[in-house]
């Protein structure tokens, strides 16, 4: 079934799409690239337009979506640009950046964006073209939901690419958040019947319960459609995977012995950051909305963002600034991961407008450094050691701040031999994203901000035994003879 070959254009393809956001479509197509790739085949995850402001470097120095990259750990490979060609971070709630093959392009408002859609699609498509070169399968993601009748013209994320590729496309649905017969069948509705046709048959996401008792509802699916439930996917407990974008639910950390809180900005990026705390066994770990009164606590991080002095004057707005400064009074600690970092500065700038109107913003004032905001972006993939215990620490950087001042001459953090970030007995910040992947990082900067003897969890053990548990779900529920001959 599967030939390698680096001429060929039709290469197996299936595509994921979904019901409704959040259906379980990064999880479904990281589960089938795992599948496959423990059967041998060479399979690389596809998404032609992600939006989202979790993203990760590749292996080529791009930035794609943070779900891609997982879906690569899955099937064996580095994330590349080619695996998600177009990513648009919103900085405001009608305009975005337009990353295009790994490269940020400018920001668009959505009408223009809707307008440049054309050359979008010839991005995509060469991605792709690329891709089914070099592998044997591809599993593709879809964006939101297909039936979305407002975004069908010109479509690249949905039945758009699946159109121009003339691949099969599988619907996701999630009973979990109820009403999903008529998700299902009412998607099938809202699509042409060319779309409809290709539609081969629906995976049910997060059940709980008695299967028997679901089965009068599957029956009637499958006759009312004419197409097949491919199976039935458990809610699986305790899943730890990177999400796409929404922040994960609280994990139920009351009662241990260390608390470490997030302000949730508004245009928050890269909270994933933060999942080796926020599963930590010794660290009740919260975001905290803006509109909420923080609670008391030992560690306050300054999370990356998308717009940094948008949502530095959030904060303010918000009187998170004076909480702030009461929470170092009392012997807390302030860490800032990059828009973070920056926020602790004397003062950002903005000269070009790259995150919004041009203009400078004073910053929070408590490091001795200010940042100014430059044309190209910087990306790259990094190791390197704290200046905390020489613990080892590795992550990667995206930014297009440049940040100078005497604070830099103290760096938390030096990474391929160069320093990074600044230091001082309560505050500290740095560019690093994944400064608590390692678990002696974890525990180093923790010890700095006041947990002695903490072990923190291994979270790339943690990211391989969930992309396990999808795998196993795909043998053990679903209709893997179907799934292979639809990759025919």
């Amino acid at each position: 079934m599967f030939t390698p070959d680096s001429t060929r254009t039709n290469t197996p393809t299936l595509m994921v799409q979904g019901c409704t956001s959040d259906a379980g479509k990064s999880a479904l197509v990281t589960a089938l690239g795992r599948w496959l790739h423990r059967r041998g085949v060479r399979v690389a995850p596809f998404k032609p337009q992600n939006m989202a402001l979790n993203s990760a470097v590749t292996a080529d120095g791009g930035e794609i979506g943070r779900a891609q990259a997982v879906q690569a750990q899955a099937c064996g490979l580095a994330p590349h640009s080619d695996m998600n060609p177009v990513l648009l971070k919103p900085n405001s709630d009608t305009g975005c950046q337009v990353i295009l093959q790994g490269r940020a392009l400018t920001n668009m408002e959505a009408q223009a964006y809707h307008d440049y859609k054309p050359r979008a699609r010839a991005a995509v498509l060469e991605s792709y073209a690329r891709l089914a070169g070099q592998y044997e399968a591809i599993v593709v993601e879809g964006a939101g939901s297909p039936a979305e009748i407002n975004l069908r013209e010109g479509d690249i994320a949905n039945m758009g690419f699946a159109e121009a590729v003339d691949c099969p496309v599988i619907l996701v649905a999630d009973i979990d958040r109820g009403g999903v017969f008529a998700h299902i069948v009412g998607t099938l509705a809202l699509l042409s019947e060319s779309e409809r046709a290709r539609v081969k048959g629906f995976v049910i996401n997060r059940f709980r319960g008695d299967l028997a008792l679901l089965q009068p509802g599957l029956d009637w699916l499958e006759r009312e459609t004419g197409k097949p439930v491919l199976g039935v996917l458990p809610y699986l407990h305790g899943l730890n995977l990177e999400a796409e974008d929404a922040l994960p639910p609280p994990p139920g950390g009351e009662g241990r012995r260390f608390r470490v809180l997030v302000p949730v900005l508004p245009r928050i990026s890269n909270h994933t950051d933060f999942d080796p705390l926020r599963l930590h066994p010794d660290v009740d770990f919260r975001f905290v909305g803006l509109d909420a009164a923080p609670p008391p606590c030992d560690l306050i991080l300054l999370p990356g963002s998308k717009s940094v002095r948008a949502d530095l004057a959030a904060l303010r707005q918000s009187g998170w600034e004076a909480h702030l400064q009461r929470h170092l009074r009392y012997g807390g600690k302030v860490l800032g991961v990059c828009g973070g970092f920056q926020m602790l500065g004397r003062a950002l700038h903005d000269p070009l407008g790259i995150e919004g109107a041009p203009g400078s913003s004073p910053g929070l004032g408590w490091l001795e450094l200010e940042t100014t905001l430059a044309a190209e972006k910087q990306l790259r993939n990094v190791s390197g050691h704290l200046a905390l215990g020489d613990a080892p620490v590795r992550g990667y950087e995206i930014h297009a701040g440049v940040t100078s001042g005497a604070a830099l001459e103290r760096p938390l953090v030096w990474l391929d031999g160069r320093p990074d970030g600044a230091l001082t007995p309560d505050i500290a910040g740095t560019y690093l994203h994944g400064l608590f992947d390692t678990p002696a990082g974890a525990n180093a900067v923790l010890a700095w901000a006041g947990l002695s003897g903490a072990r923190a969890p291994d979270i790339s053990q943690l990211r391989e035994s969930a992309i396990d548990r999808l795998a196993d779900a795909v043998e053990n529920h679903l209709d893997i003879h179907h799934l292979l001959e639809l990759l025919k």
